[in-house]
């Protein structure tokens, strides 16, 4: 079975285009290598996933017969990705807080004051 029709049948991508895709931006690797979309997958194989900033990594279980259902899924693949994976993302969410809330654009004119004063005095200093 090809790689983006497997994807597709455990119902990681939603249409099978967006797994061509995955595939061909280099995002779906088998040991380490990019994959063409047309690669056949065999059983036992880990192959990783990157989605969404997490590298997921899928031990192919079994091959489908066609796209099934969300219950019948972990019999066809078993989910080893590392927990480490979801706590770069947790990370991620840390590292992006600004002091500024999203969305309230550019500093006032009084927060460029206390800047400019900030920066006058550590000139002052040195």
């Amino acid at each position: 079975m090809r790689i983006d029709k497997y994807l597709w049948c455990i119902r990681f991508f939603k249409t099978r285009s967006l797994a061509t895709v995955a595939c061909k931006k280099g995002q779906v690797k088998i040991d380490a290598k990019n994959l063409k979309p047309s690669k056949e997958v065999f059983g036992n194989e880990l192959i990783t996933i990157r989605k969404n900033q997490i590298n997921y990594q899928i031990k192919v279980l079994n091959l489908p017969e066609s796209r099934v259902g969300a219950k019948l899924v972990e019999q066809f693949r078993k989910d080893v990705t590392p927990k480490e994976e979801f706590e770069k993302t947790e990370l991620l969410k840390f590292a992006k807080d600004y002091y500024r809330k999203k969305g309230t654009g550019r500093p006032t004119k009084k927060d460029r004051r206390d800047i400019d004063d900030y920066q006058d005095e550590t000139e002052e200093i040195i």
